[in-house]
């Protein structure tokens, strides 16, 4: 072979390799890429993420690995939740449509996409319903329903983006009601009915929903209560109903060990949010006597739904649907 024969068969040579190199790298990059994605961190959005339920959620998602958006009012409340590693905490007022835009853009903007959203933030408006003010009624259904609403209408793009989950934390008593707990019930059993609607709705793209029913658990919700009917001027004196106002704030105070620790909520939610098979309903309470009561509950209005009429089912046949039901959830 000539002197320039060989010069250029080596340069053809490690240009050829240089390539093979560049490309190989390049295959190495989009691999990694690739697992990078596959293996990121799921994300949820918890909204009322500073104390009880939501506090208790956002730390036990975070400390399995995945990231919370911890949505929070209060600048200290804020401030806390960012100390938490896998934590970023997001300015959220359930009611203000600004701040749930601003939140919007801030998640979107992170980069992460958007797994999962917990409609956690609630409040508990406890009064007779023919002495509680518009305003008081205006803001259990403002924060309890409308903030779910809203938030779940602002995000559903990145959930359905991702194919995840939505999480509405309801309560025992969207199940049943009684005394007092007029507005709080209706607030909640409206929160069901979203929650059966939304789960048709976003089927359609992947989405599951469920409800969280949690019984008597640690929070600030009552506490928070009765300061807002404190500053509301209310007091139980005035109410035809003293003696149950007073009986249940005594109860509230005097029975700690009444309450469940609230990490039981936040491991339901979690499998809500994650597990292959999540439940349309999670009844979550810290005691038996609890869960028969709402059960029993149900039955009761089956029972007064069936009485009656021209098509009344039999004993054998509610048997039957109750087999058919039970056998179709296993």
């Amino acid at each position: 072979m000539s002197k320039s024969l060989s010069v250029a068969f080596n340069a053809v040579l490690i240009l050829v390799l240089i390539t093979t190199i560049l490309l190989d790298g390049q295959s190495v990059a989009q691999a990694e890429s690739s697992a990078d994605k596959s293996t990121a961190q799921k994300a949820v959005l918890i909204t009322g993420a500073s104390t009880g339920l939501g506090r208790a959620m956002t730390e036990l998602l975070a400390s399995k690995g995945y990231f919370v958006f911890a949505g929070a009012r209060k600048d200290k409340d804020l401030a806390e939740l960012n100390d938490i590693q896998n934590v970023q905490s997001v300015r959220l007022d359930v009611t203000s449509q600004g701040d749930i835009d601003a939140a919007v853009e801030i998640i979107t903007d992170a980069g992460r996409g958007l797994y999962g959203l917990v409609n956690n933030a609630g409040v508990g408006v406890i009064w007779p319903l023919i002495e509680i003010d518009e305003d008081d009624f205006d803001f259990q259904m403002d924060v309890n329903l409308y903030g779910p609403y809203r938030v779940t209408k602002a995000f559903s793009p990145l959930i359905m983006e991702s194919s995840g989950r939505i999480t509405n934390i309801s309560s025992v008593s969207g199940i049943y009601s009684g005394p007092l707990f007029g507005s709080y019930s209706m607030s909640k059993h409206a929160l069901e009915a979203f929650t059966d609607a939304l789960a048709a709705e976003l089927s359609r793209f992947d989405v599951q929903v469920s409800a969280i029913e949690p019984g008597a658990y640690t929070s600030k919700i009552g506490e928070n209560w009765v300061n807002r009917m404190k500053e509301r001027g209310k007091d139980p004196e005035d109410s035809l109903y003293k003696d149950d106002i007073q009986g249940l704030l005594n109860w509230s105070t005097e029975n700690p060990d009444s309450f469940g620790d609230p990490v039981e909520v936040a491991q339901a939610a979690m499998h809500a949010l994650f597990d292959e098979n999540p439940k349309r309903r999670y009844l979550v309470v810290p005691r038996q006597a609890q869960a028969e009561f709402a059960i029993r509950a149900v039955i009761e209005r089956l029972v007064q739904l069936n009485q009656g009429h021209a098509f009344s089912l039999d004993r054998d046949s509610l048997v039957n649907m109750l087999d058919e039901a039970l056998a179709a959830n296993e």
